[in-house]
């Protein structure tokens, strides 16, 4: 009986479809409202000290740099999957195109935030990295309620997410890019169970790693600590972020194949 619970579980949401999507946008209506409600979440200064700052060749903050070059790497080879793709419809592949791009500038802004840690240059990084959010959301949506579905849907995520960005720099108020950033992580799971689509297996995997990541942020000084020095979890962050990425450009790669 339990080897049947998924399975189970999943035929349950899909048969329930209409009664969830009605209850998923009342969730997510309701937490835009208790957002708007509250009092803004300033940025925490203590976020900029992180626990290794120990620099190699005159590179302050150094693996917290370099270990950005994964997201660089995995946009790329994103990219190049992505040209394999032709059957695929032109709005689809500008979507997945944005998550690639922007997997390149998180390299880049992330590596320039490290290198000058500060609300004016995390700007930089929390940029490319609300566009991964939106196009990411809309590749779900797109692949399980349908390509017009995700293709009215992007635009829009793309501007809020930019907007929550400049909107957090302008008011130091951080709720808008924190809907941005953890809304997908409780609405996607919901819309994965619920819709049948390709890469279901991938696309768990890209959102269990992106949660480790988040873990890991969390516990930066703790791990390295228990690593003796050597890496510390913000580090790691960045590599399971980027392992996290990769998991759907292995999605876009066997998509065909995918058991949805």
């Amino acid at each position: 009986m339990l080897d049947d619970f998924p399975i189970t579980l999943k035929a349950w949401c899909y048969s329930h479809r209409s009664a969830l999507a009605g209850l998923l946008l009342f969730a997510t209506s309701l937490l835009i409202l208790v957002l708007f409600l509250t009092e803004p979440w300033p940025q925490n200064l203590d976020y900029h000290a992180f626990a290794d700052p120990r620099p190699f060749i005159h590179v302050p903050n150094a693996l917290n740099v370099l270990s950005n070059l994964p997201f660089a790497l995995v946009g790329i080879i994103g990219l190049a999957v992505l040209r394999k793709r032709p059957g695929m419809s032109r709005e689809l592949v500008t979507i997945y195109a944005c998550f690639m791009a922007g997997l390149v500038c998180v390299a880049l802004g992330s590596a320039y935030y490290h290198l000058h840690p500060g609300n004016n240059a995390l700007v930089w990084d929390r940029l490319p990295m609300a566009v991964c959010f939106a196009a990411f959301t809309s590749i779900v949506v797109a692949e399980r309620l349908g390509l017009g579905a995700g293709r009215t849907l992007f635009p829009w995520l793309l501007a809020l997410a930019i907007l929550s960005v400049l909107y957090w720099h302008w008011r130091d108020d951080l709720k808008l890019y924190l809907l941005v950033q953890f809304g997908p992580v409780l609405i996607l799971p919901l819309i994965i169970l619920t819709f049948r689509g390709p890469g279901t297996l991938w696309l768990w995997l890209t959102l269990a790693f992106y949660v480790l990541a988040k873990v890991l942020e969390t516990w930066d000084a703790r791990v390295y600590e228990l690593s003796g020095t050597l890496l510390s979890g913000h580090t790691l962050k960045h590599l399971a972020a980027a392992a996290g990425a990769l998991m759907l450009v292995l999605k876009l790669h066997w998509a065909s194949t995918d058991d949805a």
